[in-house]
């Protein structure tokens, strides 16, 4: 087992205002994982991030992190549009890297990022982790089981809505609270698939296993956002309608549209000839599972392995937990499910759906998990 893991944090927006840093910086795991280092492009912010969190090291540039000595790993944080970039960099030099959402843009970048980590020996995990949750690893027991009989359809996605854009971490005045959310609508990496419709994906393939075939519809339906009175342009797709094959006629609705969930935002539905789950819900009744009480009681994110104590009660708990699986993984060699290999069907599926939607074709996928 080694010692601690040292950890550069890539990004002090957001994500890891609220999520990240107030975790890995909790006294209760200094035992097995120190922030050392945090970087942000943004004049000030990172230095302002390492004093509210006393992190010893600060930089303006990504490469003086990697390049700092300091760092075992990193948890890249950054806008999506830049996570292969960033982890190849970390990659080439040895350094072990979590991936917050979205891993890379295209099934290609992801290729790359897999094989370079097996030259390198370098380990990868890409969030969200979803199948980690006892709940999500029951549906799929139930489901082989043969309880919702044959199954014929499912349906999964997520909707932007004005969420970023109201985040209060970003109508503050200074700059770790005023946060621009301008790169959620560019490109590359804007638009809901890579950001939202990314969870339930990962749950629906992780219950149902990997699809094969995708065909979708794709655009800009809102072509500007309002942000503290500036108007942000919009030029990445925010409104995708897709259908998946996952073989033998059982087929999928996956959406990331500008606006309007359907019930259950992020859940999937999943339809049967005996039934339907819905939610957390099988017929109606709730899904009995280990640590269900406990959810109950603490909140749905507290059965995850690491997320105790005053983890249940702070944001991106999920965020945390997948970080803590690639610790657990450097000292203990012990290997996670949340795989880059999941992580990277995910992304083909919307890569190919962006280009259905240019040809009007269906497109057959090439990944596996």
């Amino acid at each position: 087992m080694s010692d601690r893991v040292r950890i550069g944090v890539v990004g002090a927006g957001s994500i890891s205002v609220r999520g990240i840093l107030p975790h890995l910086t909790l006294d209760d795991i200094e035992d097995r994982v120190c922030v050392t280092a945090v970087c942000d492009p943004f004049p000030g912010r990172a230095e302002a991030a390492a004093e509210k969190f006393g992190i010893p090291s600060a930089y303006l540039e990504y490469e003086a992190l990697l390049d700092s000595g300091n760092v075992d790993a990193v948890t890249i944080a950054s806008p999506i549009g830049i996570h292969y970039v960033q982890g190849r960099m970390a990659i080439e030099r040895g350094i072990h890297v979590h991936f917050n959402k979205t891993m890379t843009t295209t099934v290609d970048e992801a290729d790359t990022l897999i094989e370079l980590a097996k030259k390198h020996n370098v380990k990868l995990v890409a969030s969200p982790g979803q199948m980690l949750r006892p709940l999500y690893q029951e549906m799929r027991r139930l489901l082989l089981d043969g309880v919702l009989g044959t199954l014929t359809w499912a349906a999964v996605g997520s909707a932007f809505g004005r969420y970023h854009e109201r985040e209060p971490v970003r109508h503050g005045d200074n700059v770790l609270s005023n946060i621009n959310p301008a790169w959620y609508f560019r490109k590359p990496g804007g638009g809901p698939l890579y950001d939202m419709t990314v969870y339930g994906l990962h749950t629906l393939t992780g219950i149902l296993g990997p699809a094969k075939r995708v065909t979708a519809f794709s655009g800009v339906r809102i072509h500007e956002r309002e942000f503290r009175g500036e108007m942000l342009p919009t030029d990445m797709d925010d409104n995708t309608l897709m259908v998946l094959d996952f073989g033998e006629a059982l087929y999928a609705f996956v959406y990331g549209v500008a606006a309007g969930n359907l019930p259950g935002i992020g859940q999937p539905l999943i339809f049967g000839t005996r039934g339907v789950i819905a939610g957390d819900k099988i017929n109606g009744q709730p899904i009995d599972y280990p640590g269900r009480e406990k959810a109950m009681k603490e909140g749905e994110l507290a059965v995850l392995p690491h997320v105790k104590g005053p983890h249940t009660k702070m944001e991106e708990a999920h965020v945390f937990e997948d970080i803590m699986q690639l610790v657990d993984w450097i000292r203990e060699d012990k290997a996670t499910i949340v795989t880059a290999e999941h992580a990277r069907h995910v992304i083909e599926i919307f890569d190919k759906a962006y280009r259905s939607a240019n040809t009007g074709e269906a497109k057959r996928l090439r990944t596996t998990f």
